[in-house]
């Protein structure tokens, strides 16, 4: 029962981490990614919370829509990976809006009882 609310309180946290890159939200996204977080792009660059969360906020990273597709949890005491896949829309790094299928690879912890994401690798997957 206890690994049930473990694995819907991890994916609330990766479906409300897009909900708060689309509506550029920057408490939600404190609120999720733990203070260690690091997103690891497509392209090898490495990207801290503090400068993640600017980019999402000023406009570098634009998240228009996400529909969450495959999101599989692997839970080991207090510690977890969710290999999110999902859809998205958005413009990145001066880009034009682009869709495609983004894959993030989630590390997370949990700690008093909350589940926060601290690493992300990012690429694609196929349909």
């Amino acid at each position: 029962m206890a690994e049930n609310k473990d694995t819907e309180a991890i994916l609330r946290a990766y479906i409300r981490m897009y909900d708060g890159m689309i509506t550029k939200d920057e408490k939600i996204l404190d609120e999720v990614l733990d203070d260690s977080f690091v997103l690891i792009h497509m392209t090898g660059m490495r990207q801290p919370k503090e400068a993640f969360i600017k980019a999402v906020l000023n406009g570098t990273l634009n998240y228009f829509s996400a529909s969450h597709e495959n999101m599989p949890v692997e839970i080991s005491g207090d510690a977890a990976v969710l290999t999110g896949q999902s859809y998205i829309s958005a413009a990145v790094f001066g880009g034009g809006r682009q869709y495609w299928h983004l894959q993030q690879k989630c590390t997370m912890k949990k700690t008093d009882g909350i589940w926060k994401i601290t690493r992300s690798v990012a690429g694609t997957y196929g349909t």
